[in-house]
Parts: C-alpha cells; sequence; structure tokens
C-alpha cells in the first residue's frame, strides 16, 4: 500500500477546485462580454437611433420646434418644409 502516500493531499483538491472555478468564471465572463459588445453594436445604427437622439437635442433645448420637424420629416423622407 505505498501508493497512498503520494496522493494530491487535501490542498491540491482545494487549488483544483479553485482553479476550475477560475476557469469557467472566465469563460462565461467572456461569453457574457462578446453577447453585450453583439447586441450593442447592431443595435447603435438602427434607424430610431437618429429619431431619438434628434429627440433628446429637442428635449434639452438645443434646437426649436420648427427644426426639430424640420429634420424629423428628413429623417422619415418625408418633403422638406
Amino acid at each position: 500500500m505505498m501508493w497512498l502516500d503520494h496522493g494530491i493531499g487535501p490542498w491540491g483538491y482545494v487549488l483544483m477546485s479553485l482553479n476550475m472555478l477560475v476557469f469557467w468564471g472566465l469563460i462565461v465572463t467572456g461569453i457574457v462580454l462578446l453577447v453585450r459588445y453583439l447586441g450593442r453594436s447592431g443595435s447603435a445604427a438602427g434607424p430610431g437611433s437618429a429619431e431619438r437622439i434628434l429627440a433628446e437635442r429637442y428635449a434639452r433645448g438645443e434646437i426649436d420646434e420648427q427644426e426639430y420637424r424640420q429634420r424629423l420629416s428628413v429623417l422619415r423622407g418625408g418633403p422638406v418644409r
């Protein structure tokens, strides 16, 4: 029974468990970050984003109502007044 003395011991199991948790934590974090990055890049270029930015500028008072309506009409493909 000489082989029983050459095991990894209790600290070996603790370190192996911690390494496994770190490994899977990094994998899950990488997947989450990738999904968030891909989801964000596709939604920023949508047609609603320009209208949203225009509405935010109007709400902050950067443009008046006439300019807001004119630019909104251009964005929606209508005639320019």
